[in-house]
């Protein structure tokens, strides 16, 4: 595509979805003409605010935070496959975040995404326990929250001494 119509196709593009400079840049790659096009295309839609990383970034994290729950690791890694600087990503994450506990938050998750085990005693075996673990961990918690809120849930806490392993971990043996 000449200059022009990747400009159109970007316009598009953007009017159909939110992107992040380095993801509707290496879209235009695909289809540029000439290797400079897509850095023009882009240096025209940040002048005319069209394409914004920052306004990008927090919406996106403050998406996430809102419709799923997601805690800061995960959100940091969703914004860095979006191709986000990590600085961004990093300002962007603790607003969306803002002053609250990470205990807290995935409190809050359990309680809107995992219904079943809301109650204390709600966990009584183990595989449930483990299940449970690694899916606030991929949620994006960090281990000592995660098994904060895990104890009191299981009908042995005792057994949150060490943490389960992770998927990855189980198929190194």
């Amino acid at each position: 595509m000449a200059e022009e119509e990747l400009f159109e196709y970007a316009v598009k593009s953007l009017g159909a979805r939110a992107y992040s400079t380095g993801d509707l840049k290496a879209k235009l790659r695909l289809r540029a003409a000439d290797a400079s096009s897509p850095d023009k295309v882009i240096d025209r839609l940040k002048e005319i605010g069209y394409l914004n990383d920052r306004r990008f970034a927090e919406s996106f994290a403050a998406a996430r935070v809102e419709n799923e729950g997601f805690g800061r690791i995960r959100l940091l890694n969703d914004l860095r496959a979006k191709k986000v600087a990590p600085e961004l990503a990093s300002e962007a994450v603790e607003h969306a975040l803002g002053d609250t506990p990470e205990l807290e938050q995935v409190e809050a998750f359990i309680d809107r995404r995992m219904a079943s085990i809301s109650k204390p005693g709600a966990i009584d075996d183990e595989r449930k326990l483990a299940a449970a673990y690694r899916k606030l961990r991929r949620a994006g918690f960090s281990t000592g929250p995660v098994l904060s809120a895990l104890k009191k849930r299981a009908t042995r806490p005792e057994i949150l001494d060490e943490p389960p392993p992770d998927e990855e971990e189980m198929g190194e043996d």
